[in-house]
Parts: structure tokens; C-alpha cells; sequence
């Protein structure tokens, strides 16, 4: 893939993945691939974020490779790994055949070759194997220690890593890097300063309402504006999971399957579950008044 002429050119590719969008987060994605940096996300979880690395793959066509970041994640978990059952099956043939003891030092050279490397994500970005850039999808970083941010910032600004066994393995293309945090803890400046970045919030309710509509086309247009509406009034009561875009969409699919066109109290106090997951959060909610709220949102009106 090519870099992008424009910040429209990124809007309508994204678009075209069923991907809305704004014109600060498609500026990002323009710089990125344009500068070919690293593109840092953060923002609320559900807001949309690993959502981009999915749209970016599918526009260009390069395969996307998702590293999940958790506590305890090492840089072996990541990188590569050994096939030790398949390099013990290839010593007991050799052994069998009677060649191990004939030329040792060969086996034990095709032991430690790429034949019994395992590739994880992010050794797979770099590995020459791609005939477009993949897109590398680091999610909620946030969750990792310190040390693996500080071994992903080496290996992102040399696209390269050594493998003692092997040797240094160069990105020949560098791939398209999207970096996704939550915001549990401060990412280390140094890493900020390698990548370019971008805030991801909730969408308006007009924004939501076009995602919405373009994930569900099927879905009653009045439906999906009052949910959207909903939505953005559940966070800004202050749950400790404020729904986000996916959660949006999720009610207006189990509304559609409810056989509603219109949000009413009991059919939203019904599905709540669709969008709030906390206990805590639906005792909020319920408390603030569903009927309340329900009235509220079908009196606001955000057009088309």
C-alpha cells in the first residue's frame, strides 16, 4: 500500500471498512502512514480504538497482527519461541536413521533454524514473509510493565531483532504500528515520543448514530438515533463502565431482535444488560429512573 495523497483519501478508505471516522482521528492515521511512525490510541475502553487496526488492515490489504498485551507479558512471549516437541521428534528421526551420530553438528544447526521457530506477533511484523506492510496491533499496552514497553520501544525504532541462534532479523518494509492503551497507567514518554498520538473519545450522538447505522442497516433509523442518545446520557451519570461505541451497537441489535422500532421503559430496563455490566451500574441506572431517562432521550433530536 502506498502512502495516502489526503486526510479524505484516509476518511473514505476507513469509511469504506465501515470505519466513521472524525476528521482529528483520520489526520492521525494520515501522519502515520504518510511519516510511517507509530500511531498511539488512547482513550476510554470501547470507544473504537483496536476497531482502526482492523479498518487499516482491511484498506490495505496487509494482514493484521494483534499482540494482547497482559501483566507478565515478556518479550519471548511476544517475539518467538522454540517448537521444542517438533525439534525432539526431529532428533528421535535422526536418530533413528542413524545420522545423528554421524554428523551431530549438522542436526544440531537445523535445530536452531527457522524450520523450528515459532513466530509471535511481533517477530511476524518483521519477518520477510508479508507481500504488503501488516498492520501490527499492540492492544491496551497499558496492561504490560515497564520492561516489555522499554524492549517494544527497541524494536520499534530499529524494526529489527537479533535471535542468538539465528541472527539479526530486519523489517525489509516497516510495518503499519498501532499502539492502543486504556490509560490504566502513564505510558513512558519515551515511547510517546517515538509514536504520534491521538485521544480517541465517544463520539457525538450524530456520529454514533451513523456508525451505528452503518453496522445495522436493518435497524429502525428512530431506533438507533434514541439509543444513541441513551447512551451518551448513561456516561455521563457516572457507571463505572460507561458503555461504549460497541455496547451502543449491541442494544440496538437486541432492541431490533426485541421487535422495537422505539425505545420504551420496560424494553430498555429489560436489556440493560446489553450494555451495562456492572451491578453496581444497574442499580445507577435504575435508580436514576429509567422511565426518566428513556423520555429524556426520545425528546432530544438529533436529526438524520
Amino acid at each position: 500500500m502506498s502512502a495516502p495523497a489526503s486526510v479524505a483519501e484516509v476518511t473514505a478508505g476507513l469509511a469504506e471498512q465501515g470505519y466513521l471516522a472524525d476528521e482529528g482521528l483520520a489526520t492521525a492515521v494520515y501522519l502515520s502512514l504518510a511519516m510511517q511512525r507509530p500511531l498511539l490510541l488512547e482513550g476510554e475502553p470501547g470507544v473504537g480504538k483496536t476497531e482502526v487496526a482492523r479498518a487499516l488492515s482491511g484498506w490495505s490489504g496487509g494482514e493484521l497482527l494483534r499482540l494482547q498485551c497482559y501483566e507478565g507479558l515478556d518479550s519471548a512471549q511476544a517475539l518467538y519461541e522454540w517448537d521444542h516437541p517438533r525439534q525432539l521428534l526431529h532428533l528421535r528421526a535422526a536418530e533413528a536413521a542413524g545420522t545423528l551420530a554421524a554428523d551431530t553438528a549438522a542436526i544440531e544447526d537445523e535445530l536452531w533454524s527457522e524450520r523450528f521457530l515459532v513466530r509471535r506477533p511481533l517477530l511476524d511484523a518483521i519477518s520477510d514473509r508479508h507481500a504488503l506492510p501488516p498492520v501490527l496491533l499492540i492492544d491496551e499496552l497499558d496492561r504490560a510493565d515497564d520492561e516489555f514497553e522499554a524492549f517494544l520501544l527497541e524494536l520499534l525504532a530499529e524494526s529489527s531483532v537479533t535471535i542468538p541462534e539465528i541472527g539479526t532479523i530486519t523489517a525489509p518494509r516497516a510495518p503499519i504500528v498501532v499502539i492502543t492503551s486504556n490509560r490504566t497507567r502513564d505510558l513512558h514518554d519515551a515511547l510517546k515520543r517515538r509514536c504520534l498520538y491521538h485521544w480517541v473519545d465517544h463520539p457525538t450522538p450524530e456520529r454514533e448514530v451513523a456508525i451505528v447505522r452503518a453496522r445495522l442497516p436493518e435497524a429502525p433509523v428512530v431506533l438507533a438515533r434514541e439509543v444513541a442518545v441513551l447512551s451518551a446520557e448513561l456516561r455521563s451519570i457516572g457507571l463505572f463502565k460507561p458503555p461504549g461505541v460497541a455496547e451502543t451497537i449491541d442494544w440496538v441489535r437486541a432492541l431490533t431482535v426485541m421487535g422495537r422500532d422505539r425505545i420504551d421503559a420496560d424494553a430498555i430496563d429489560a436489556s440493560l444488560g446489553a450494555v451495562v455490566k456492572y451491578r453496581e451500574d444497574l442499580e445507577r441506572v435504575r435508580a436514576r429512573g429509567v422511565a426518566e431517562l428513556v423520555d429524556s432521550a426520545r425528546r432530544v433530536d438529533i436529526g438524520s
